[in-house]
């Protein structure tokens, strides 16, 4: 029997304190079914669809009383059992299943949290795979601002972009790349609740270790997400399987930490788990990458049962987090742009090594100029430091029309980060001498598009041809405060001729077949641009 580190810890005390583990249990009242963890934390769960319905942290209620706390939009109905077991049984396992989905609650004994899993074999039909903790915003009213939508004076953009107090607001703006997502909150008086998602409890969703999903909003009820699969802006097929494991961990206020032990989940022996000793590790080391990208090197590995990625060392070394076994496309990424790719195959019990080197072009090629990073991200240009928790129409923003950029003088931070079809163009002006002329090439690259939007030029009267739509997630993404997406890269074969010793200007346009109003016509979001 595998028992958590906490609990061995505790065993001294169990023996002491009999009387006091008598607490820890569950006790039936027709479909609803009381936990209590011993730890301050007793849960309600009804019985005949899986929902949580009350969530009471050292006397004080946690769970809303309108709205329940369930997987996706509730399961309906479903087939709920309960289990007590462990050494000295001090676990408790409901598992509530449907034709598809089987949702795991844990209680664990002297631990205030709700360890969850949830296993799947096909996308449930109950709305988007996400757990929801709808929480008392009487309670527990203080989440981000930015997704702070209570007292709103109305949506700005479909149902989920609202204005609060001048500013704009949206449960999109909470959200953090999966990479830094372990731990995120609410919290109150005496009281805080977090979502904690440790390890590798992130190998059964989609998207890679950029994605960001929603984390919190605060509305009527405050509400707390784990998001495993979801429509926005994904990039990827959804995986089936384990998701987790999780927890909903409830303190006197501080966050707690991610690093707490999961191989308990072993002997519960949930459908889908792989246990550690079935596991096996990939380690190695990424060459090539610049060093001003020496802190923002990831290796990324990814089948379609699962997905892993680690932060490399400053000199590229790597050990991969226990991985299940198959055959994997393994990644390297200058902060979030792929630079490399090799394939690698994981095996039961034992570690593979497999070196990975940068042999992106944009890291050996030297240009005439270059405005921006190639690294997968808008970061430096013009709003990129504010768009992952602002619509692009906020007050706070800096303007996004008539932008004129000149190479040498202006700041980086005026070149915008985006492109709006109906905002209008951007300007290029920039001095060559008489070796740099001739026929050239311009590079563009892009992190994400909507509605097709992809980039066309003018040079000094000279136009480019359109290139063909590019393949992008059906989804709002730059107005949800993210330019995650598909990274692409655009040449302009300038014909010899067109450049002139001097001044030359290079205007930018959004090209679509498709037609929108301000931030929401066809857009796409800049990683970089350079002459070569």
């Amino acid at each position: 029997m595998l028992l958590n580190k906490a609990f061995r810890a505790l065993l001294p005390i169990v023996a002491l304190a009999a009387p006091a583990f008598a607490a820890f249990g569950i006790t039936t009242s027709g479909s609803s079914w009381t936990v209590d963890t011993a730890g301050g934390l007793v849960f309600t769960i009804n019985s005949s669809n899986g929902d949580i319905t009350s969530m009471k942290f050292n006397g004080i209620e946690a769970q809303d009383s309108s709205k329940f706390s369930q997987i996706s939009s509730g399961l309906g109905s479903a087939s709920c059992t309960n289990t007590r077991t462990g050494n000295n049984n001090n676990y408790i396992i409901i598992a509530c299943q449907t034709s598809t989905l089987t949702q795991y609650y844990v209680a664990q004994y002297k631990t205030p949290a709700i360890h969850m899993a949830t296993y799947t074999t096909a996308e449930p039909s109950v709305g988007e795979l996400r757990f929801i903790a709808r929480l008392s915003r009487a309670t527990l009213p203080t989440g981000p601002t930015a997704a702070t939508i209570y007292g709103n004076s109305g949506a700005i953009e479909g149902s989920d972009v609202f204005m609060v107090n001048g500013q704009t607001r949206s449960k999109f703006y909470s959200s953090k790349r999966f990479i830094d997502d372990q731990v995120h909150g609410v919290t109150g008086s005496g009281i805080g609740a977090y979502m904690i998602i440790p390890g590798v409890g992130y190998e059964s969703s989609s998207g890679g270790p950029f994605f960001r999903d929603i984390d919190f909003q605060g509305g009527d009820q405050s509400e707390l997400y784990f998001f495993q699969n979801s429509g926005h802006v994904q990039t990827e097929s959804y995986r089936q399987g384990l998701h987790g494991p999780y927890a909903l961990w409830f303190t006197t206020g501080s966050a707690p930490s991610a690093d707490f032990d999961t191989t308990f989940w072993e002997a519960l022996n949930p459908s889908g788990l792989t246990t550690f000793a079935n596991r096996g590790y990939v380690r190695g080391t990424a060459s090539g990458i610049p060093s001003a990208f020496s802190d923002k090197i990831v290796i990324g590995w990814a089948n379609s049962a699962a997905q892993y990625w680690v932060k490399a060392s400053s000199s590229g070394a790597f050990t991969s987090p226990k991985m299940k076994p198959g055959t994997y496309t393994q990644t390297l990424y200058k902060n979030e742009l792929a630079v490399g790719t090799t394939t690698v195959t994981v095996s039961t019990g034992t570690t593979v090594t497999a070196n990975i080197a940068d042999t992106h072009a944009d890291d050996s090629t030297s240009y005439i100029w270059q405005i921006g990073d190639f690294d997968g991200t808008p970061a430096g240009f013009k709003n990129a430091d504010k768009i992952e928790t602002m619509h692009p129409s906020d007050t706070r923003m800096g303007g996004w029309a008539g932008i004129a950029y000149t190479v040498g003088s202006s700041a980086v931070s005026s070149f915008p980060m985006a492109l709006f079809k109906d905002v209008g163009p951007v300007t290029v002006n920039f001095s060559l001498s008489s070796s740099q002329t001739g026929a050239r090439t311009l590079k563009i690259a892009t992190t994400l598009a909507f509605a097709g939007g992809r980039p066309t030029v003018t040079v000094n009267g000279w136009s480019s041809s359109t290139p063909p739509a590019p393949s992008q997630p059906d989804s709002r993404g730059v107005t949800r405060g993210t330019w995650r997406g598909n990274n692409n890269e655009y040449t302009y074969a300038i014909p010899s001729g067109t450049l002139v010793a001097g001044s030359n200007t290079l205007t930018i346009y959004v090209a679509s077949g498709s037609s929108g109003s301000d931030y929401l016509s066809p857009n796409f979001i800049f990683d970089a641009l350079a002459l070569y």
